[in-house]
């Protein structure tokens, strides 16, 4: 798969920020797609720009339960992601007009921390 750019100004480009405002966090490509690692071992976020189909979104390590109450709640916006959905990776569509942000980084903030290691919870929750 062709190594895909993130456009300055997308949703893309804002999940991006919102990844790297975390402590220890890397972007690398995987899988022909950005990805970010928590300590630089462990993936919380993979975007997928028309990974599997014509959308773009992203794939968030998410708590138990998140995903299976999100997607029955609103499928329009969240679904079950491939190879990661049986995990509980919640995906989240970033092409619908209304994208709920403060929802956004909440997720993101969640997978963070359910990979993150202990010294980097400590920095960011010291901060």
């Amino acid at each position: 798969m062709p190594r895909r750019e993130i456009r300055a100004g997308s949703p893309l480009a804002r999940v991006r920020s919102l990844c790297l405002a975390f402590p220890g966090t890397e972007q690398r490509e995987s899988h022909g797609e950005p990805c970010w690692f928590a300590g630089g071992k462990k993936t919380f976020v993979m975007a997928a720009q028309e990974h599997h189909d014509d959308r773009t979104a992203i794939w968030v390590a998410a708590p138990d339960g998140v995903q299976t109450a999100l997607v029955a709640a609103e499928p329009e916006r969240y679904f079950r992601p491939p190879y990661v959905g049986h995990r509980g990776w919640v995906g989240v569509y970033l092409d619908v007009d209304d994208i709920d942000w403060p929802h956004v980084e909440e997720l993101v903030e969640d997978g963070w921390r359910g990979v993150a290691p202990k010294r980097l919870l400590a920095a960011f929750d010291a901060t």
